[in-house]
């Protein structure tokens, strides 16, 4: 397998399950930096349930990368609300 085919598949799942999270956040109006961990971790195991990733994928680098972009989506969150 081609590494651009799994950095570009990687950064799509990425995007996927960020816009859910972001979708659970403002339907639930969880922004605390725990929820917003507990919501991630919610849809990494909707999307194993789905299929859409498995054992295989690096569920501790797609989890870690996307609570590090939690400041972001706090930033985005709050310019949504105001």
């Amino acid at each position: 397998m081609e590494l651009s085919f799994i950095f570009t598949y990687m950064e799509s799942i990425l995007e996927e399950i960020l816009n859910l999270t972001k979708k659970k956040m403002h339907e639930q109006g969880a922004f605390s930096r725990d929820e917003y961990k507990n919501l991630i971790s919610e849809t990494i195991d909707y999307y194993l349930s789905k299929g859409k990733l498995t054992d295989d994928d690096n569920l501790t680098f797609i989890e870690d990368r996307l609570l590090d972009m939690y400041g972001v989506v706090r930033d985005e969150m709050s310019d949504d609300n105001v």
